[in-house]
């Protein structure tokens, strides 16, 4: 039997400059979003199809602000950035004032934050406790942290998203970092059930591998990515960010007014299919 790896499809372009006179997905709509380091990341593609969409955005950064400020000026409207530690009490706390002198208020926000010491990536059974602490803190109590400390400035109708990679399944190299996905997606649930009263939504998607600077610090990731071009239904490009960002701006967005806890996933199929 001969299979053949599916191309992924076109899609339709989204044009290339903000939506004007209160149109788009998101037309009216304050996004705070994280994560973004380069134009390959998946926070870039989301801030970008954000603001084609009509949106306002503030984006966050931690440690290298430069680098952060400089990409930002790529996006197709230069947005403020703030900084933002999202393990540090105090970042957190005064969070909701410096996005509130830019924003006024909050209608959704990505979080698209992770982080997992070298010793947590292909070493299970011998990372120390110090290093898996930082890295559920930093990838999974902080989605939990970011949203409490935007709640002063979301109101009724607010969307929270987050970033995971499949953490159904146990993956190679990934290792701890896996946990503290299954840790976010856990989180996600327990959110959506205490904010849902607040008429607040929050979501996961669950994308492919993808080459990002985040990707990179992942041993054996490219092994991966090879598996997964040649099985999902769909096919997958490792280079290609927008379908995942397509789907946290249709989260952002009103048009999911009835879907909380969920994990969407965007990643060719693969997540469906068996050997």
């Amino acid at each position: 039997m001969t299979t053949t790896t599916p191309a992924p499809r076109d899609r339709p372009a989204l044009g290339a400059r903000p939506a004007a006179g209160g149109t788009g997905l998101l037309a009216g709509k304050r996004l705070v979003i994280t994560g973004v380091i380069t134009e390959r990341s998946i926070a870039f593609a989301v801030a970008r199809l954000a603001q084609l969409q009509g949106a306002r955005i503030v984006l966050t950064g931690y440690g290298r602000m430069s680098l952060v400020e400089l990409v930002s000026r790529r996006l197709p409207e230069k947005p403020p950035v703030v900084e933002l530690d999202v393990t540090d009490p105090a970042h957190l706390q005064r969070l909701p004032d410096t996005v509130g002198e830019h924003l006024g208020g909050v209608d959704g926000v990505l979080h698209s934050v992770a982080f997992a010491p070298p010793s947590c990536l292909g070493g299970f059974l011998t990372a120390p406790w110090e290093d898996v602490a930082t890295a559920v803190h930093t990838s999974a109590y902080s989605y939990q942290s970011l949203a409490v400390s935007l709640l002063p400035l979301m109101g009724d109708g607010g969307s929270v998203v987050g970033l995971t990679f499949d953490a159904t399944k146990s993956w190679p190299a990934y290792d701890w970092m896996g946990v503290a996905k299954g840790a976010l997606e856990s989180a996600n649930r327990y959110l959506a059930q205490e904010l849902g009263p607040r008429g607040i939504r929050t979501n996961l998607v669950a994308a492919g591998p993808l080459r990002t600077t985040a990707g990179k610090a992942i041993p054996g990731l490219a092994r991966t990515q090879d598996d997964w071009a040649a099985r999902a239904p769909l096919g997958w490009s490792v280079s290609d960010t927008e379908p995942t960002a397509r789907a946290c701006v249709a989260l952002l967005s009103d048009w999911f007014p009835a879907t909380t806890g969920e994990i969407v996933h965007v990643d060719g199929g693969y997540h469906a299919v068996g050997a």
